[in-house]
């Protein structure tokens, strides 16, 4: 009963969170501590309910550093961190975290890992002892591991079972290539099947280091006792032996022309597909035209690229576009999903409206009307507590500064028709991109040939 109790409250007061605050947004400046091991700490206290929310980003321990034949090893280390340390097995962390309807997860994704915890301030100390136990102490044991890459074999399997899941992993490899920005969070099968607990141990040892980390704490707690919590449980954290120097991240590839790809997959009842071509950095000058453009072009239900493939044709149910964005470089990608033979009819009217939003922009009210959706949806998006500790963490890692959101709201009120033609001219494709489309190639090859010549790949080839 008390399990359940503490997991309804903090449900109830995670979904009430947004809702406090009304009126313009600011984000507030959090202070900066620093622990005796050097990991760095930003902290706001919030008084408002009886929650904390921890974040941390540790650099370096995410798929861009990984081996090129260990791909997917980051993810895997971060997975395997929360089966088993020295004093607690899989279950007994499963059940510690689900008695104190807690949160509590490590992932990696491509420049960093991420640790996170949330609960009630009174389970708080405990949840932080759990997390420093799985961070500086994983056991990493032989049968979690083998458990575990198992399951990410099979999931693989699924993953290419179907073509809705598997267009992402398709465009990552026709995009990126051999660059590290390719590697996917779930490994190969290739990949998995050469990897050895022995090289997870290794990762986790070279890239998991205090110094590189940047956490942030917001909630219901005071300084002084925050730090004490934290010294004696995340304080101990050292990095046995030399740092592992981490590469640098080579430039992203430049398509040069189209790079077009087909993925047979005989049974495929509908074809998927995604376009992308370079974007620009996270921080760029550029980000708040380019949010304004990207929200009409196909970034909310009532888009350009919405309205005319889904309200006006009916051809599918969803359609979209978004800057995705790293610390060096980024993407712009659009993507949907139809029947096999409306394919071709699908693909002549995304490259017509990209032509259109290059070649005419936007009418001012348009624009008007996606300055005032990004200011209003904006606020809601930084108001709970896990969600500005998660904005510290990230601003801070990324060297952003903590008045970027106020500066990039007061940016997008004053973004102008002519600003957002000329990001759509700069930013939307027109003959170099990279287009994969996975589907039934018997019933789509012929609509397909118009747009150029396509590489063929058959989904039951080896890995992607």
């Amino acid at each position: 009963m008390k399990r359940f109790i503490a997991a309804t409250i903090l449900a109830v007061l995670f979904l009430a969170a947004p809702f406090v605050g009304e009126g313009a947004f600011k984000l507030p400046a959090p202070e900066k501590l620093v622990l005796k091991n050097g990991l760095t700490l930003f902290y706001l206290k919030n008084a408002d309910y009886p929650l904390l929310s921890f974040r941390m980003l540790v650099r370096g321990a995410g798929a861009s550093q990984e081996p090129a034949e260990l791909e997917g090893i980051a993810s895997l280390t971060a997975e395997l961190m929360q089966k088993g340390t020295a004093v607690r097995n899989a279950e007994a962390i499963a059940e510690a975290v689900d008695f104190m309807g807690a949160r509590f997860d490590i992932s990696a994704s491509d420049e960093n890992s991420s640790v996170m915890a949330e609960s009630l301030s009174e389970h708080f100390p405990k949840l932080m002892e759990i997390a420093a136990d799985c961070l500086l102490n994983p056991s990493f044991k032989e049968d979690e591991f083998t458990k575990e890459r198992s399951k990410r074999i099979d999931n693989i399997k699924a993953i290419k079972d179907n073509p809705g899941s598997a267009v992402r992993p398709y465009f990552l490899k026709a995009y990126f290539g051999a660059h590290p920005m390719g590697h996917l969070a779930s490994g190969t099968e290739s990949s998995l099947k050469k990897m050895t607990v022995v090289q997870v141990k290794d990762f986790h040892k070279k890239y998991y280091r205090p110094e590189r980390a940047i956490a942030a704490v917001v909630g219901n707690i005071e300084k002084e006792k925050l730090v004490e919590m934290l010294e004696a449980t995340l304080g101990k954290w050292t990095g046995p032996g030399p740092a592992a120097s981490l590469a640098a991240v080579p430039a992203f590839p430049k398509p040069k022309g189209r790079k077009l790809v087909l993925v047979d997959k005989p049974d495929a009842t509908q074809a998927y597909w995604i376009l992308g071509a370079p974007g620009y950095p996270l921080g760029d000058p550029l980000t708040p035209q380019a949010d304004v453009m990207n929200t009409l072009f196909g970034g909310r239900f009532t888009s350009w690229l919405s309205t005319e493939l889904r309200i006006k044709r009916g051809l599918t149910y969803g359609a979209g576009s978004r800057f995705q964005a790293w610390a060096s470089d980024g993407l712009f990608v659009a993507n949907s999903y139809t029947k096999n033979d409306k394919i071709g009819e699908m693909l002549d009217i995304v490259f017509d409206v990209l032509k259109k939003a290059r070649q005419e922009g936007f009418a001012a009210a348009e624009v008007e009307s996606s300055r005032n959706y990004l200011e209003g949806q904006f606020p809601q998006r930084l108001e709970t507590n896990a969600s500005k500790a998660g904005t510290y963490a990230m601003l801070a890692f990324y060297n952003l500064g903590f008045e970027y959101y106020d500066k990039y709201l007061a940016k997008v009120r004053s973004v102008v028709p002519a600003e957002v033609k000329d990001t759509a001219a700069k930013l939307l494709p027109e003959t170099d991109f990279v287009l994969v489309v996975v589907g039934k190639a018997a019933d789509i090859k012929k609509q397909l040939e118009k747009f150029g010549t396509w590489q063929e790949k058959k989904i039951t080839d080896p890995d992607f």
